[in-house]
């Protein structure tokens, strides 16, 4: 029997790939902000790349059959046709468009609560502050449920403690239009804060 013989993709290949394929050696198992670490827990991600690094976490559900929703208002709603071109289903996405916060997370404490979702990301835009009754709410929500509820915050510490893991996000541009997504735990109720977690992307124009 013969032994198997790696073949390493051409450069070609590479920039082939959706902007959510790792890169240059950077291995799947290696991915550390994945939906298992947030399965059931109150994630707020905030910076340049969140948006990115967050419908990273999307496909990964979609992959898995896990329904996911999406809630924003329509002036911060990530740009569809570029999420679609790089492997989003939008067809299997539950986008709601809402005003303001508290809307949002009465929205999201209805989706979370039937308990058909693995993954609710709710982007708050702008917005620094939920009610902290809706968040308690929320987070008991997902414990039961074992629902992902990550929030896209304008602010690094805008909702407060119950928040079970709070990152931060940055890019770095590289050629050939890839950037490094950069996030960085400052707060993990679970393990110690201070973990890295990067992806290699491709950045099609609109969703950066």
């Amino acid at each position: 029997m013969s032994a198997a013989v790696a073949v390493s993709p051409t450069k070609a290949e590479l920039h082939a790939m959706p902007f959510v394929r790792k890169l240059d050696g950077f291995a799947e198992e290696e991915a550390i902000f994945g939906l298992e670490l947030i399965a059931g827990r109150l994630c707020e991600v905030s910076g340049e790349a969140a948006l990115s690094l967050t419908i990273s976490l999307v496909l990964q559900a979609q992959e898995r059959s896990e329904p996911v929703a999406w809630i924003t208002d329509k002036e911060h709603a990530f740009y569809a046709p570029d999420a679609a071109a790089n492997g989003l289903d939008l067809d299997a996405l539950v986008l709601a468009f809402l005003p303001d916060a508290s809307s949002k997370a009465r929205a999201a404490d209805q989706l979370v609560r039937s308990g058909a979702f693995g993954l609710v990301v709710i982007d708050l835009a702008a917005e620094q502050r939920l009610p902290p009754a809706l968040v308690t709410r929320l987070l008991g929500l997902a414990q039961k449920h074992t629902t992902a509820i990550v929030f896209l915050s304008g602010h690094e510490t805008a909702l407060g403690s119950l928040i079970s893991l709070r990152a931060t996000t940055r890019r770095t541009r590289r050629a050939h239009g890839e950037f490094v997504c950069e996030l960085v735990a400052v707060k993990d109720k679970r393990r110690a804060p201070g973990w890295k977690h990067e992806e290699v992307l491709r950045g099609p124009t609109g969703l950066y």
